[in-house]
Protein backbone atom coordinates (compact mmCIF):
# COMPACT_ATOMS: atom_id res chain seq x y z
CA UNK A 1 0.00 0.00 0.00
CA UNK A 2 1.93 3.03 -1.45
CA UNK A 3 -0.09 5.89 -0.05
CA UNK A 4 0.01 4.73 3.97
CA UNK A 5 4.04 5.65 4.33
CA UNK A 6 2.84 8.91 2.97
CA UNK A 7 0.14 9.50 5.32
CA UNK A 8 2.44 9.13 8.43
CA UNK A 9 0.78 5.62 9.80
CA UNK A 10 2.56 4.25 12.64
CA UNK A 11 2.31 0.83 10.87
CA UNK A 12 5.17 2.19 8.38
CA UNK A 13 6.79 4.18 10.67
CA UNK A 14 4.86 7.51 11.52
CA UNK A 15 4.27 8.59 14.49
CA UNK A 16 0.61 6.89 16.32
CA UNK A 17 -2.22 9.07 17.53
CA UNK A 18 -2.34 7.44 20.97
CA UNK A 19 0.86 7.42 23.14
CA UNK A 20 -0.81 7.32 26.45
CA UNK A 21 -2.13 3.95 28.17
CA UNK A 22 -5.90 3.37 27.49
CA UNK A 23 -8.20 3.47 30.95
CA UNK A 24 -7.49 0.28 32.68
CA UNK A 25 -8.99 -2.86 32.30
CA UNK A 26 -9.98 -4.67 34.55
CA UNK A 27 -10.22 -1.77 36.56
CA UNK A 28 -10.14 -1.97 40.50
CA UNK A 29 -11.73 0.19 42.74
CA UNK A 30 -11.78 0.67 46.50
CA UNK A 31 -14.82 -0.89 47.63
CA UNK A 32 -13.94 -3.91 45.70
CA UNK A 33 -10.81 -4.43 46.85
CA UNK A 34 -12.37 -3.79 50.38
CA UNK A 35 -14.95 -7.28 49.27
CA UNK A 36 -11.70 -9.13 47.93
CA UNK A 37 -9.78 -8.84 51.40
CA UNK A 38 -12.68 -9.64 53.65
CA UNK A 39 -13.29 -12.71 51.49
CA UNK A 40 -9.48 -13.87 51.67
CA UNK A 41 -9.16 -13.30 55.08
CA UNK A 42 -12.28 -15.10 55.95
CA UNK A 43 -9.96 -18.35 55.50
CA UNK A 44 -12.83 -19.73 53.61
CA UNK A 45 -12.10 -19.66 49.73
CA UNK A 46 -14.74 -21.65 48.25
CA UNK A 47 -18.30 -22.73 48.90
CA UNK A 48 -18.06 -26.40 49.40
CA UNK A 49 -16.28 -25.49 53.07
CA UNK A 50 -17.45 -24.87 56.42
CA UNK A 51 -19.61 -21.94 57.57
CA UNK A 52 -17.64 -19.50 58.95
CA UNK A 53 -21.04 -17.31 60.86
CA UNK A 54 -21.03 -15.04 57.16
CA UNK A 55 -23.16 -15.27 54.05
CA UNK A 56 -21.60 -17.39 51.17
CA UNK A 57 -20.04 -14.11 48.78
CA UNK A 58 -21.02 -16.39 46.43
CA UNK A 59 -25.02 -16.22 47.37
CA UNK A 60 -24.61 -12.43 48.31
CA UNK A 61 -23.20 -12.41 44.40
CA UNK A 62 -26.14 -14.33 43.13
CA UNK A 63 -28.84 -12.29 45.05
CA UNK A 64 -27.09 -9.12 43.48
CA UNK A 65 -27.25 -10.37 40.05
CA UNK A 66 -30.84 -11.61 39.97
CA UNK A 67 -32.06 -8.43 41.59
CA UNK A 68 -30.10 -6.53 39.14
CA UNK A 69 -32.29 -8.39 36.29
CA UNK A 70 -35.26 -8.60 37.97
CA UNK A 71 -34.89 -12.43 37.97
CA UNK A 72 -35.74 -14.12 40.87
CA UNK A 73 -32.33 -16.82 40.82
CA UNK A 74 -29.33 -17.03 39.71
CA UNK A 75 -26.28 -19.90 39.79
CA UNK A 76 -23.47 -18.63 39.11
CA UNK A 77 -20.48 -20.90 37.87
CA UNK A 78 -16.82 -21.42 37.00
CA UNK A 79 -17.42 -19.16 33.18
CA UNK A 80 -20.17 -18.63 30.50
CA UNK A 81 -19.19 -21.83 29.09
CA UNK A 82 -20.20 -23.78 32.38
CA UNK A 83 -23.32 -21.35 32.41
CA UNK A 84 -24.24 -22.73 29.25
CA UNK A 85 -23.99 -26.41 30.30
CA UNK A 86 -25.75 -26.75 33.75
CA UNK A 87 -28.74 -24.20 31.08
CA UNK A 88 -28.90 -27.44 29.04
CA UNK A 89 -28.66 -29.76 31.70
CA UNK A 90 -31.10 -28.12 33.60
CA UNK A 91 -33.81 -27.96 30.71
CA UNK A 92 -33.70 -31.82 30.22
CA UNK A 93 -33.10 -31.64 26.34
CA UNK A 94 -33.44 -35.25 24.41
CA UNK A 95 -29.93 -36.69 23.55
CA UNK A 96 -29.48 -35.86 20.36
CA UNK A 97 -31.86 -32.90 19.87
CA UNK A 98 -31.01 -29.66 17.44
CA UNK A 99 -30.17 -27.06 19.18
CA UNK A 100 -29.91 -23.69 16.70
CA UNK A 101 -26.92 -22.00 17.27
CA UNK A 102 -25.99 -18.75 15.38
CA UNK A 103 -22.97 -19.32 12.93
CA UNK A 104 -21.18 -15.60 14.18
CA UNK A 105 -19.99 -16.28 17.68
CA UNK A 106 -17.44 -17.51 20.38
CA UNK A 107 -16.84 -20.87 19.95
CA UNK A 108 -18.06 -22.11 23.48
CA UNK A 109 -21.91 -21.46 22.45
CA UNK A 110 -21.52 -24.65 19.77
CA UNK A 111 -19.21 -26.69 21.93
CA UNK A 112 -21.13 -26.63 25.05
CA UNK A 113 -24.12 -27.53 22.89
CA UNK A 114 -22.50 -30.52 21.65
CA UNK A 115 -20.53 -31.08 25.11
CA UNK A 116 -24.21 -32.52 27.21
CA UNK A 117 -25.07 -34.43 23.81
CA UNK A 118 -26.78 -32.05 22.00
CA UNK A 119 -26.22 -30.98 17.91
CA UNK A 120 -25.64 -27.41 17.19
CA UNK A 121 -27.46 -26.50 14.00
CA UNK A 122 -25.25 -23.15 12.59
CA UNK A 123 -27.39 -20.28 11.34
CA UNK A 124 -26.46 -17.73 9.74
CA UNK A 125 -26.99 -13.75 11.02
CA UNK A 126 -29.08 -10.85 10.03
CA UNK A 127 -26.00 -8.73 8.09
CA UNK A 128 -27.41 -5.67 9.96
CA UNK A 129 -27.56 -6.89 13.36
CA UNK A 130 -24.88 -9.35 13.46
CA UNK A 131 -27.28 -11.55 16.00
CA UNK A 132 -28.99 -14.47 14.68
CA UNK A 133 -31.80 -14.28 11.69
CA UNK A 134 -34.93 -15.06 12.64
CA UNK A 135 -35.51 -16.01 8.80
CA UNK A 136 -32.57 -18.11 9.06
CA UNK A 137 -33.70 -19.34 12.21
CA UNK A 138 -37.03 -20.48 10.89
CA UNK A 139 -35.86 -22.32 8.03
CA UNK A 140 -33.38 -24.26 10.14
CA UNK A 141 -35.98 -25.89 12.57
CA UNK A 142 -36.66 -29.35 11.86
CA UNK A 143 -38.92 -31.80 13.83
CA UNK A 144 -35.56 -32.79 15.87
CA UNK A 145 -35.04 -28.73 17.28
CA UNK A 146 -35.79 -28.42 20.81
CA UNK A 147 -34.04 -25.18 21.57
CA UNK A 148 -32.80 -21.82 20.64
CA UNK A 149 -29.55 -20.34 21.82
CA UNK A 150 -29.50 -16.89 20.79
CA UNK A 151 -26.39 -14.70 21.38
CA UNK A 152 -26.60 -11.25 21.83
CA UNK A 153 -23.61 -10.21 20.07
CA UNK A 154 -20.92 -7.64 20.38
CA UNK A 155 -23.47 -4.31 20.76
CA UNK A 156 -26.46 -5.38 19.88
CA UNK A 157 -29.73 -7.67 20.81
CA UNK A 158 -31.13 -9.97 18.81
CA UNK A 159 -34.94 -9.94 17.48
CA UNK A 160 -36.79 -10.92 20.16
CA UNK A 161 -39.96 -10.43 19.30
CA UNK A 162 -39.46 -12.91 16.53
CA UNK A 163 -37.83 -15.38 18.70
CA UNK A 164 -39.95 -15.88 21.52
CA UNK A 165 -42.62 -16.41 18.38
CA UNK A 166 -40.55 -18.67 16.50
CA UNK A 167 -39.65 -20.22 19.75
CA UNK A 168 -43.67 -20.42 20.75
CA UNK A 169 -44.66 -21.64 17.58
CA UNK A 170 -42.39 -24.68 17.80
CA UNK A 171 -42.38 -25.28 21.38
CA UNK A 172 -38.55 -24.58 21.22
CA UNK A 173 -36.23 -23.50 24.76
CA UNK A 174 -35.54 -19.92 24.51
CA UNK A 175 -32.14 -19.66 25.78
CA UNK A 176 -30.21 -16.31 25.73
CA UNK A 177 -26.04 -16.12 25.97
CA UNK A 178 -25.41 -12.44 27.27
CA UNK A 179 -21.75 -12.89 27.62
CA UNK A 180 -21.53 -9.98 26.17
CA UNK A 181 -24.61 -7.91 26.74
CA UNK A 182 -24.68 -7.61 30.50
CA UNK A 183 -26.85 -4.84 30.75
CA UNK A 184 -28.72 -4.62 27.75
CA UNK A 185 -32.65 -4.14 27.54
CA UNK A 186 -34.97 -5.08 24.74
CA UNK A 187 -38.38 -3.27 25.18
CA UNK A 188 -37.55 -2.50 29.08
CA UNK A 189 -36.82 -5.37 30.11
CA UNK A 190 -32.94 -7.13 30.98
CA UNK A 191 -31.62 -9.42 28.30
CA UNK A 192 -32.02 -12.53 29.80
CA UNK A 193 -34.60 -12.44 31.42
CA UNK A 194 -36.74 -13.13 28.47
CA UNK A 195 -36.10 -16.99 27.79
CA UNK A 196 -36.21 -19.60 29.85
CA UNK A 197 -32.66 -18.66 30.85
CA UNK A 198 -30.44 -16.04 30.70
CA UNK A 199 -26.10 -17.50 30.63
CA UNK A 200 -23.28 -14.89 31.28
CA UNK A 201 -19.81 -15.01 31.00
CA UNK A 202 -17.48 -12.90 33.56
CA UNK A 203 -14.03 -14.05 31.35
CA UNK A 204 -11.54 -10.79 31.77
CA UNK A 205 -12.78 -9.05 28.21
CA UNK A 206 -16.57 -8.92 29.64
CA UNK A 207 -17.99 -5.91 30.82
CA UNK A 208 -18.66 -7.34 34.16
CA UNK A 209 -15.73 -9.27 34.66
CA UNK A 210 -13.86 -11.35 37.87
CA UNK A 211 -11.50 -13.13 35.58
CA UNK A 212 -13.15 -15.95 35.23
CA UNK A 213 -16.86 -16.50 35.53
CA UNK A 214 -20.33 -16.83 35.14
CA UNK A 215 -23.70 -16.90 35.53
CA UNK A 216 -27.39 -18.49 34.98
CA UNK A 217 -30.38 -16.51 35.67
CA UNK A 218 -34.11 -17.92 35.45
CA UNK A 219 -37.27 -17.38 37.59
CA UNK A 220 -38.55 -20.81 36.81
CA UNK A 221 -37.36 -22.50 40.48
CA UNK A 222 -37.67 -26.08 39.19
CA UNK A 223 -35.00 -25.00 36.93
CA UNK A 224 -33.11 -22.84 39.02
CA UNK A 225 -33.02 -26.17 41.37
CA UNK A 226 -31.72 -28.27 39.29
CA UNK A 227 -28.85 -26.04 37.90
CA UNK A 228 -27.91 -25.49 41.51
CA UNK A 229 -27.84 -29.07 41.53
CA UNK A 230 -25.76 -29.95 38.22
CA UNK A 231 -22.96 -27.35 38.77
CA UNK A 232 -22.58 -28.56 42.35
CA UNK A 233 -22.04 -31.98 42.01
CA UNK A 234 -25.81 -32.90 43.21
CA UNK A 235 -25.01 -30.54 45.70
CA UNK A 236 -27.71 -27.57 47.02
CA UNK A 237 -27.10 -24.89 49.45
CA UNK A 238 -27.92 -25.49 53.19
CA UNK A 239 -30.44 -23.08 54.37
CA UNK A 240 -28.79 -22.58 58.26
CA UNK A 241 -25.60 -24.20 58.46
CA UNK A 242 -24.51 -23.84 61.89
CA UNK A 243 -20.87 -22.43 62.53
CA UNK A 244 -18.42 -25.02 61.11
CA UNK A 245 -20.74 -27.33 59.50
CA UNK A 246 -21.26 -27.59 55.58
CA UNK A 247 -22.34 -24.62 53.55
CA UNK A 248 -23.51 -27.50 50.69
CA UNK A 249 -25.76 -30.35 51.56
CA UNK A 250 -26.20 -33.99 49.11
CA UNK A 251 -29.42 -33.74 47.56
CA UNK A 252 -28.18 -36.02 44.21
CA UNK A 253 -31.76 -36.08 42.16
CA UNK A 254 -28.85 -35.69 39.24
CA UNK A 255 -25.64 -36.38 38.26
CA UNK A 256 -23.86 -32.66 38.79
CA UNK A 257 -20.19 -31.77 38.59
CA UNK A 258 -18.02 -29.21 40.29
CA UNK A 259 -18.64 -26.22 38.39
CA UNK A 260 -18.92 -23.70 41.03
CA UNK A 261 -17.46 -19.79 41.37
CA UNK A 262 -15.13 -19.33 43.87
CA UNK A 263 -15.57 -16.75 46.78
CA UNK A 264 -12.86 -14.96 46.11
CA UNK A 265 -14.17 -14.51 42.19
CA UNK A 266 -17.79 -13.76 43.44
CA UNK A 267 -16.49 -11.14 45.81
CA UNK A 268 -14.71 -9.72 42.96
CA UNK A 269 -18.26 -9.51 41.10
CA UNK A 270 -19.86 -8.26 44.42
CA UNK A 271 -17.77 -4.89 43.91
CA UNK A 272 -17.93 -5.07 40.42
CA UNK A 273 -21.02 -4.77 39.37
CA UNK A 274 -21.73 -1.89 41.74
CA UNK A 275 -20.32 -0.20 38.86
CA UNK A 276 -21.13 -1.78 36.00
CA UNK A 277 -24.53 0.62 35.20
CA UNK A 278 -22.00 3.84 35.09
CA UNK A 279 -19.63 2.12 33.20
CA UNK A 280 -21.74 1.35 30.53
CA UNK A 281 -23.43 4.57 30.26
CA UNK A 282 -19.73 6.02 29.83
CA UNK A 283 -19.79 3.81 26.74
CA UNK A 284 -22.95 4.50 25.48
CA UNK A 285 -21.95 8.51 25.74
CA UNK A 286 -18.53 7.49 23.36
CA UNK A 287 -20.61 4.87 20.82
CA UNK A 288 -23.16 7.71 20.51
CA UNK A 289 -20.06 10.45 19.48
CA UNK A 290 -18.33 7.90 17.41
CA UNK A 291 -21.82 7.19 15.43
CA UNK A 292 -21.74 10.70 14.62
CA UNK A 293 -18.89 10.85 13.77
CA UNK A 294 -19.12 8.12 11.05
CA UNK A 295 -21.64 9.65 9.28
CA UNK A 296 -18.35 12.20 7.72
CA UNK A 297 -16.48 8.75 5.91
CA UNK A 298 -18.61 6.78 3.15
CA UNK A 299 -17.14 3.86 3.61
CA UNK A 300 -17.40 3.31 7.45
CA UNK A 301 -20.91 3.12 9.11
CA UNK A 302 -22.10 2.16 12.63
CA UNK A 303 -24.26 -1.12 13.33
CA UNK A 304 -27.53 0.19 13.57
CA UNK A 305 -29.87 -0.10 16.53
CA UNK A 306 -31.84 -3.43 17.09
CA UNK A 307 -35.90 -2.57 16.63
CA UNK A 308 -36.92 -3.52 20.54
CA UNK A 309 -33.61 -2.69 21.33
CA UNK A 310 -33.84 -0.17 24.08
CA UNK A 311 -30.79 -0.10 26.11
CA UNK A 312 -27.32 -0.59 24.18
CA UNK A 313 -23.90 -2.61 25.86
CA UNK A 314 -20.93 -2.09 23.68
CA UNK A 315 -18.84 -5.61 24.31
CA UNK A 316 -17.32 -4.41 21.17
CA UNK A 317 -18.21 -1.13 19.27
CA UNK A 318 -18.04 -2.47 15.60
CA UNK A 319 -17.12 -0.79 12.68
CA UNK A 320 -18.60 -1.71 9.02
CA UNK A 321 -16.36 -1.26 6.04
CA UNK A 322 -18.09 -0.92 2.44
CA UNK A 323 -18.20 -4.21 0.89
CA UNK A 324 -16.23 -2.21 -1.98
CA UNK A 325 -13.15 -1.98 -0.15
CA UNK A 326 -11.56 -5.53 -0.59
CA UNK A 327 -11.40 -7.53 2.67
CA UNK A 328 -7.49 -8.26 2.81
CA UNK A 329 -7.46 -4.19 2.51
CA UNK A 330 -9.51 -4.12 6.29
CA UNK A 331 -7.56 -6.67 7.53
CA UNK A 332 -4.21 -4.24 6.70
CA UNK A 333 -6.70 -1.24 7.88
CA UNK A 334 -7.36 -3.30 11.61
CA UNK A 335 -3.24 -3.74 11.90
CA UNK A 336 -3.51 -0.53 11.04
CA UNK A 337 -5.85 0.65 13.71
CA UNK A 338 -4.23 -1.42 16.39
CA UNK A 339 -0.26 0.58 15.67
CA UNK A 340 -2.42 3.82 16.05
CA UNK A 341 -4.05 3.04 19.17
CA UNK A 342 -1.95 1.06 20.74
CA UNK A 343 -4.00 -1.78 21.56
CA UNK A 344 -5.06 -5.06 19.95
CA UNK A 345 -8.43 -4.02 17.91
CA UNK A 346 -9.58 -8.05 17.26
CA UNK A 347 -11.55 -9.10 13.94
CA UNK A 348 -14.96 -10.59 14.73
CA UNK A 349 -15.08 -14.23 15.49
CA UNK A 350 -14.53 -16.97 12.67
CA UNK A 351 -17.31 -18.02 11.60
CA UNK A 352 -17.84 -21.71 13.28
CA UNK A 353 -18.16 -23.85 10.24
CA UNK A 354 -14.83 -22.91 9.32
CA UNK A 355 -13.29 -21.90 13.03
CA UNK A 356 -10.20 -23.99 14.06
CA UNK A 357 -11.35 -23.93 17.43
CA UNK A 358 -14.80 -25.13 17.07
CA UNK A 359 -13.23 -28.72 15.47
CA UNK A 360 -15.56 -32.01 16.42
CA UNK A 361 -14.66 -33.87 14.14
CA UNK A 362 -10.76 -33.74 16.16
CA UNK A 363 -12.08 -35.16 19.12
CA UNK A 364 -14.40 -38.54 18.12
CA UNK A 365 -14.20 -40.16 21.03
CA UNK A 366 -15.55 -37.30 23.43
CA UNK A 367 -19.03 -37.04 21.71
CA UNK A 368 -21.76 -40.23 20.57
CA UNK A 369 -20.44 -41.98 17.64
CA UNK A 370 -24.29 -41.80 16.17
CA UNK A 371 -24.42 -38.04 16.10
CA UNK A 372 -20.73 -37.53 15.36
CA UNK A 373 -21.71 -36.78 11.45
CA UNK A 374 -24.68 -34.53 12.22
CA UNK A 375 -21.68 -32.26 14.63
CA UNK A 376 -19.64 -31.90 11.51
CA UNK A 377 -19.35 -27.87 11.60
CA UNK A 378 -18.18 -27.77 7.31
CA UNK A 379 -22.04 -29.17 6.56
CA UNK A 380 -23.43 -25.54 7.00
CA UNK A 381 -23.36 -22.44 5.00
CA UNK A 382 -22.82 -18.99 6.48
CA UNK A 383 -22.38 -16.51 4.21
CA UNK A 384 -23.60 -13.41 6.12
CA UNK A 385 -21.50 -14.23 9.01
CA UNK A 386 -18.33 -15.15 6.91
CA UNK A 387 -19.05 -11.11 5.13
CA UNK A 388 -18.98 -9.73 8.41
CA UNK A 389 -15.79 -11.49 9.76
CA UNK A 390 -14.49 -9.74 6.50
CA UNK A 391 -15.88 -6.40 6.76
CA UNK A 392 -15.74 -5.33 10.23
CA UNK A 393 -13.01 -3.36 12.50
CA UNK A 394 -13.73 -3.42 16.00
CA UNK A 395 -13.13 -1.48 19.11
CA UNK A 396 -12.52 -2.94 22.55
CA UNK A 397 -14.51 -1.75 25.02
CA UNK A 398 -12.56 -0.01 27.87
CA UNK A 399 -12.00 2.37 25.17
CA UNK A 400 -14.73 4.08 25.22
CA UNK A 401 -14.34 4.38 28.76
CA UNK A 402 -12.34 7.69 28.50
CA UNK A 403 -13.19 11.72 27.82
CA UNK A 404 -13.39 13.44 25.25
CA UNK A 405 -9.69 13.55 25.04
CA UNK A 406 -9.76 9.89 24.52
CA UNK A 407 -12.79 9.89 22.07
CA UNK A 408 -10.88 12.33 19.92
CA UNK A 409 -8.17 10.15 19.96
CA UNK A 410 -9.99 7.34 18.40
CA UNK A 411 -11.77 9.86 16.30
CA UNK A 412 -8.21 10.78 14.72
CA UNK A 413 -7.05 7.14 14.56
CA UNK A 414 -10.25 6.18 12.13
CA UNK A 415 -9.86 9.00 10.08
CA UNK A 416 -5.85 8.96 9.75
CA UNK A 417 -6.59 5.38 8.44
CA UNK A 418 -9.67 6.33 6.03
CA UNK A 419 -7.35 9.19 4.00
CA UNK A 420 -4.35 7.03 4.12
CA UNK A 421 -6.82 4.58 1.59
CA UNK A 422 -8.75 7.04 0.12
CA UNK A 423 -12.06 6.39 1.59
Amino acid sequence: MDKAPAAGLAAYGGAPVRTTPWPAWPPLDDETERIVLGALRSGRWAISEMHNGEELYERRFARAFAKYHGAEYCVPTTSGTSALTIAFEGLGLSRGAEVLVPGLTWVACASAVAGVGLVPVLVDVDPDTLCMSPEAAAAAVTPRTEAILLVHYACNTADMDAFVELARRHDLALIEDCAQAHGAEHRGRPVGTIGAVGTFSMQESKVLTCGEGGASITSDPVLAGLMEQYRADGRVYTDDPGLGEPNLRDLGDVQGRNLCLSEIHAAVLLGRLNHLEAENERRRETAALLDEFLTTIDAFSPVPLQEGCTKRTYYRYCIRVDDAVRPDEVETMRVELCRELGVTCEPLHDPLNDCALYNPMGSPQKYDPALLGRLDPRGFELPESLRARNQFLTLPHFLLLGDHDDFRDLRDALRKIADAHGL
